[in-house]
């Protein structure tokens, strides 16, 4: 049987890139990690996948004359590669449309609020600021919108009076480096079914 194969796009430390990686390899997961794109050539990421053997590569916005063919160059890596889930690990870059409709219910993304909540750019400073008691990360398929797709798993985490920025975020990050891989898990077991607004998990 051929292992499924995704793709991650990643911008920078690549913790939840580490997390995958570390459950593919721990629960002998059938999955490849064909390929790791990042739009930093700096990116700690892609030393993280070489170092696990992974192909990674980066594809700068500056490089390409516009998004378009910024996008496109993306598209091509990740279909070169045989990649049938586009897995986004803290990739920094909203995609469009266009893009994302070349892949419905093929791309996930973990983002560091309980969605609907806190949308968008720095969502636990926006839960600190809105003085929230509980905050937390989802895994989603993307959409055309804005953190907007159906929502796959979440977590939460307690907001502490004594909180800061970058404690809460630690807090939250611990739980992305269990519902992201998790929810790959699924996706390659065939056990996520997706109705409308609502992810269906299929039991084993």
């Amino acid at each position: 049987m051929t292992n499924r194969k995704i793709g991650v796009l990643v911008s920078g430390r690549g913790s939840n890139l580490q997390a995958i990686i570390d459950k593919i390899r721990d629960e002998k997961l059938p999955i490849d990690i064909s390929i790791v794109i990042s739009d930093s050539p700096e990116a700690f990421a892609l030393k993280r996948a070489r170092e696990a053997g992974i192909p990674a590569m980066g594809i700068l916005r500056q490089d390409c004359a516009d998004k378009a063919s910024f996008e496109t160059a993306i598209d091509d890596a990740l279909r070169g590669a045989g990649v049938e889930l586009v897995v986004l690990a803290g990739f920094m870059r909203i995609l469009s449309a266009d893009f994302v409709n070349k892949w419905p219910q093929s791309i996930i993304n973990i983002h560091p609020a309980l969605l609907p909540a806190f949308k968008g750019l720095d969502a636990q400073g926006q839960a600190l600021q809105y003085g929230v008691k509980i905050a937390g990360c989802t895994v989603h398929f993307v959409d055309a919108g804005m953190d907007s797709g159906p929502i796959i798993l979440q977590k939460a985490v307690p907001v502490f009076d004594e909180d800061t920025h970058d404690t809460l975020a630690a807090r939250i990050l611990v739980q992305e480096h269990t519902i992201l891989p998790e929810a790959v898990k699924l996706w390659s077991e065939g056990r996520l079914e997706v109705k409308g607004r609502k992810v269906r998990i299929r039991k084993a």
